[in-house]
């Protein structure tokens, strides 16, 4: 029992929680957003990175603090905003550097569901075909191989073949190379025809990538790296390493090339079970006991169809010229370089050094100085003696253009948004210098630092503005003001509050419209809570 007398116990004392400051509270917040935001951008998960940057600056836009007044609170907003910029640069100024390379369809998607019949005038043939090649795969000519053999005879099969065995001239020798390198087979290089018929772009609908289709899981446990820059699962040599390690792992642990080839499509752990739900370590058994997907049970029947017709493709009707393997030079820019100055230096198209370089998922190079960058052979000294005229700094954003008759500094720059006096600047020339046909200048394309410092305005809408107006005013694009505030559509409704980005915080040089409004309206555009200087951000 209790004691009926003692001390008498202290009375509890409910402490309540501290009241954090609001401001402190928004700061704490903003930091955090902004934080995972450089960690989203620096993984390449730009669209993950992009709202988080856009949650942080809402946050503050929305706070009613006024960030022109509290140094807190600005240092703050210009760091986050000129993060944002400099990471947009970086990516690219123009759009199209945010879109990905257009990826092509994996032909083994069209296939592996399919049946076909089975040619019986084909099977002696075949056989007899399959012992006068040789090979260092196991070639069983059965009814399951006998169809696909009879698919790529029709027109539709016969494309995939003739395109497989056209392409896989560029990447032949290298491939023989690796495989020899790690000790596999030289004939699985079938498996990457009967994959993506050689495509490096190539893209399953499982998103597998690449000439050999790796999964993103499975491309990383074998070293392909992928982020926002790059996907080594569509590098030819990276992939083909990558896959013969993976092969000869799975060869070392079921012990047979037919269950290795069937567990690299559907993965080990399918191909294990199968092996203990039957009791066989074999192929053909998994297949007649229907234990194995579909497309697995059709993928290795192709891979021998495959390499039986390429072994021997004139006994099949088949006559193609195959591609010449495309020699490259290669260098590393040390940093991310655009494509386009590239391009540009050593006067060759963009969508050649894309061909060169499929890893890459955008048009600059990774910010990456172990970076391989392939150029047209003969053309590295070249790039490196033009390249050392452009700083390093400028290199995703500055651009070299080739005269053509007529063109004049006002023209380019025109052509280029910039200055002519910037051009001429950047070059050593006159204001006003006569230019020669073929001459190469140098573009600054993005503007000096202290030109893309940028006021934020906040505008209210009055009765008659339009969105186009507004952007005029303020010497802004009218999708960037629709990227700014979240609008669907170019209208905006009096009374609206508007977030503009736009150098000098004010309208610029007006336009003649703007002018002739200004003649009946005494007073200027109603702006409100502009900030200090920042430099601008696309959100």
């Amino acid at each position: 029992m209790l004691p009926l007398h003692g001390p008498h116990p202290r009375p509890l004392v409910f402490l309540a929680p501290p009241i954090r400051d609001p401001k402190e509270d928004l700061i704490v917040r903003v930091g955090q957003k902004f934080a995972s935001g450089q960690q989203n951008y620096k993984a390449g998960h730009l669209e993950a990175a992009r709202k988080d940057f856009d949650d942080a600056v809402d946050s503050m836009l929305e706070s009613g603090y006024d960030l022109n007044n509290d140094p807190k609170l600005s240092e703050l907003f210009h760091r986050v905003v000129d993060t944002v910029y400099t990471y947009e640069l970086q990516a690219f100024r123009a759009g199209d550097g945010f879109q990905e390379a257009p990826a092509v369809p994996a032909p083994i998607d069209e296939v592996a569901e399919m049946t076909f019949p089975v040619d019986p005038r084909l099977k002696a043939r075949a056989e007899e075909a399959a012992k006068n090649i040789s090979h260092d795969l196991p070639l069983t000519v059965n009814d399951e191989v006998l169809s696909f053999l009879n698919f790529f005879q029709t027109p539709r099969g016969r494309a995939i073949v003739e395109t497989g065995l056209r392409r896989s001239g560029r990447y032949r020798e290298m491939i023989a190379r690796v495989l020899r390198e790690e000790g596999v087979p030289q004939d699985l290089i079938y498996l990457a025809q009967a994959e993506s018929a050689f495509q490096p772009l190539a893209l399953s609908r499982a998103g597998a990538r690449g000439i050999w289709q790796f999964v993103a899981y499975r491309g990383q446990q074998y070293g392909l790296r992928h982020t926002w820059w790059i996907d080594e699962r569509q590098d030819p040599e990276k992939a083909t390493r990558a896959a013969a390690q993976h092969l000869r792992d799975l060869y070392g642990l079921f012990g047979d090339w037919y269950l290795a080839m069937a567990a690299y499509n559907c993965g080990p752990g399918n191909v294990q079970k199968g092996i203990e739900r039957t009791g066989y370590a074999d192929f053909w058994e998994l297949y007649k006991r229907n234990v194995l997907p579909r497309e697995t049970k059709n993928y290795v029947p192709i891979i021998v169809a495959l390499t039986l017709i390429a072994k021997d493709a004139a006994h099949y009707g088949i006559e193609v010229d195959a591609e010449a393997p495309v020699p490259a030079d290669i260098v590393k820019p040390g940093r991310a370089i655009d494509l386009r100055l590239v391009a540009e230096t050593i006067d060759v198209d963009v969508e050649t050094l894309r061909g060169l370089n499929p890893s890459l998922l955008r048009l600059a190079t990774p910010d990456d100085p172990s970076f391989e960058l392939r150029l047209p052979v003969g053309s590295a000294e070249r790039f490196s003696a033009e390249i050392a005229d452009i700083p390093a700094d400028k290199w995703v954003s500055w651009r070299r253009h080739r005269v053509e008759a007529g063109e004049t500094l006002t023209s380019i720059g025109k052509k280029y948004h910039v200055t002519p006096a910037a051009i001429a600047a950047a070059n050593n020339l006159e204001a006003h210098a006569a230019l020669d046909a073929g001459e190469k200048l140098i573009i600054p394309a993005a503007p000096p630092l202290a030109e893309t410092k940028r006021h934020l305005v906040s505008y209210r809408v009055r009765k008659g503005d339009t969105l186009l107006g507004i952007a005029d005013r303020f010497s802004v694009e009218a999708d960037d003001v629709r990227k700014w505030n979240r609008l669907k559509s170019n209208h905006v409704g009096r009374g609206m509050v508007l977030r503009i980005y736009t150098l000098g915080g004010a309208p610029e040089a007006k336009s003649a419209s703007a002018r002739a409004k200004s003649k009946k309206a005494a007073h200027p555009p109603t702006s409100v809570a502009q900030s200090s200087t920042s430099s601008g951000t696309k959100n």
